[in-house]
């Protein structure tokens, strides 16, 4: 079945617009090598469109038209959105593989979550009318008092590829439910969902500017978007840029952000622990051990990819786990059953791979994968590897891979299995298995981690908050937390007595 990548432009203001410098990008199908397309490259000068339009949008008509608008009529356009989504899955999530190479079930089941965050997101904003003006309780009974919430002006978004349209979503869900106007940078990596995104956003009738999507390079377009002053004396709004990514990228926009006084919202990497004990069923816990590391092609900020399992079963575990992760099948994204596609990019499959490569003169052991299948002579596929024998001091303990790897190290008690599980400068999710319950209480509560999975790992749901901890970032996503990230709140307080103030003297009367 051929595959068409839709031509687009940037969309801003409501309308495709072809970038400044006339430049693009190509489409890389990362299973074949193959260019399949192209997408514009935005530039500096696009962001400055970009940004103007985001603007007007606010303001327009006075802010009637969208920041100052009803939640229940964002929430009208959210729902729309989420139907034409819902309408157009087949091809999103054909046109999600493709680009990215995640297999085609689960860029479905991706495309169920998009259409599922806007409908979560459109009852929120129309729960937002409900909450305005919720009354203070205030210690003297000459005042009263209330709170109202209002959007915090203008977002910029910056999203990653490994849930190019899902991710995208995350922020531009609540963002706009919130009654913001924004700027979505996705990226280049895998961008062609999100103008998809874009198209139906100008079927639906969003009024112009609300939502704009510049693709590009992070130097050329994801830099002045995180930079960009907003010139705050033309519309003195509050700016937020909220980013998910790299640390090292993030701490540039951090900087970029404190120059101006701008929030930030940061989610950025991983190296997160699974602690597996000796009273599992074993088959069970091999099986979430996997998914929780292999899941979306091992490129997930969130992976469970340090595994710590009790010594007494860590023969019988391994074992099978080595067994079942040869039984993976690795194919092309399109093939029916497909488990695991390439990783994204010829650059990514590199890094991969010598990841693998410096555990094993490390000194690790390699138990499977981490190469190139014998079957698949082109594609970024990597055989998702199994490595034991590792130091804590080792590179492949200490640093995200992001890509089919797991490491592993057995513990004797739970005491140690904690210590192990915080060794690290992340903190953004961990997972225990074990039919003691009471101990899962106790290692959730010692995790330092934002986000804690009992007997599974990896299920992400909307209404719950998303983030984490240390050098993972700061900040929440999801849930009632996403929202209140595009939220200033005001506090109304109001004298209602008749009798003067009276803290000054008057003067005397003439």
């Amino acid at each position: 079945m051929a595959i068409r990548v839709p031509r687009r432009q940037l969309f801003i203001g409501g309308q495709w617009t072809e970038p400044i410098r006339r430049q693009t990008l190509p489409v890389v199908n990362p299973a074949t090598e193959d260019i399949i397309g192209y997408i514009p490259a935005a530039t500096s000068e696009d962001v400055e469109l970009a940004v103007e339009a985001a603007r007007k949008a606010l303001t327009r008509n006075q802010g009637k038209d969208w920041s100052k608008a009803s939640g229940a009529v964002r929430a009208r356009y959210l729902r729309a959105i989420a139907a034409k989504v819902t309408e157009r899955k087949s091809e999103l999530a054909n046109l999600e593989a493709i680009d990215c190479g995640k297999p085609l079930d689960e860029a479905a089941w991706d495309m169920d979550d998009v259409a599922g965050c806007f409908e979560y997101y459109a009852d929120l904003a129309q729960g937002l009318d409900a909450k305005q003006k919720a009354p203070l309780s205030l210690p003297l009974d000459t005042f009263k008092g209330y709170v109202l919430k209002e959007p915090i002006g203008v977002v910029g978004l910056i999203t990653p590829w490994n849930y190019p349209l899902l991710m995208a979503v995350w922020k531009v869900a609540p963002a706009l439910a919130a009654g913001c106007t924004a700027i979505l940078k996705p990226s280049e990596l895998a961008s062609v969902t999100c103008l998809e995104l874009a198209d139906i956003c100008r079927e639906v009738g969003l009024p112009p500017g609300v939502l704009n999507i510049l693709t590009g390079l992070g130097t050329e377009a994801g830099a002045p978007l995180a930079s960009h002053p907003h010139v705050d004396k033309v519309l003195p709004y509050l700016y937020q840029i909220v980013f998910t990514g790299s640390t090292a990228t993030g701490s540039n926009i951090m900087t970029s952000a404190a120059k101006l006084v701008k929030p930030v919202s940061l989610e950025l990497g991983g190296k997160s622990p699974i602690i597996v004990f000796d009273d599992v069923e074993i088959d069970k816990a091999v099986e979430w051990t996997m998914f929780g590391c292999f899941w979306t092609n091992g490129q997930i900020c969130s992976a469970t990819s340090r595994l710590l399992v009790h010594e007494k079963i860590a023969d019988e575990f391994l074992d099978k786990l080595v067994k079942w992760t040869k039984n993976i099948k690795i194919s092309d994204p399109f093939e029916e059953g497909c488990r695991l596609g390439p990783v994204v990019s010829k650059g990514q499959y590199e890094r991969v791979v010598k990841f693998v490569s410096n555990a094993r003169k490390e000194g690790a052991t390699v138990l499977c994968g981490g190469a190139r299948p014998g079957h698949l002579k082109k594609g970024y596929f990597v055989e998702p590897a199994i490595i034991s024998n590792v130091t804590t001091s080792m590179e492949i303990w200490r640093d995200e891979v992001f890509g089919p790897v797991l490491c592993v190290k057995t513990f004797s008690t739970e005491d140690e299995a904690i210590q192990l599980a915080n060794d690290s400068q992340y903190g953004l999710a961990g997972a225990v298995l074990s039919n003691d319950l009471e101990r899962c209480d106790r290692v959730s509560k010692a995790f330092e981690a934002g986000i804690v999975w009992v007997n599974c790992s990896q299920p992400c749901f909307c209404q719950a908050p998303w983030g984490g901890t240390k050098r993972s970032g700061f900040g929440r996503e999801l849930g009632e937390w996403g929202l209140e990230n595009y939220l200033s709140v005001k506090q109304v307080t109001q004298y209602i007595s008749n009798e003067p103030w009276g803290w000054y003297k008057p003067p005397s009367k003439l």
